[in-house]
């Protein structure tokens, strides 16, 4: 699983005028069932997507298309981890630490 961590580089105004075509971005990877979980921080200096299902090399690219990168308004910093406990909702989310 991964935590995504965007921190805007410009100014909100800038991320807002692009807000349209991040979402339109967002949901094709909820479409695809690689996002579970995405929102703004607070305060409004970025956002936290939880992302599963898919390798770094993938998730890599998945954010590289990301609107916001494509036009430089964030950076990401890209967090992996081992959900191996979870609330029992996200049970199909659990994971098994490598041998």
């Amino acid at each position: 699983m991964f935590v995504l961590e965007l921190t805007y580089t410009g100014p909100v105004e800038r991320a807002d005028e692009l807000l349209d075509a991040h979402v339109t971005w967002l949901d094709a990877q909820y479409a695809a069932g690689v996002f579970i979980a995405s929102g703004r921080k607070n305060p409004r200096d970025g956002g936290i997507v939880l992302a599963a299902g898919v390798d770094r090399a993938e998730i890599e690219k998945i954010v590289a298309a990301d609107p916001f990168i494509v036009e430089s308004v964030c950076t990401y910093r890209i967090t992996e981890f081992y959900a191996t406990k979870t609330a029992e909702a996200l049970a199909a989310y659990r994971e098994q630490l490598p041998s």
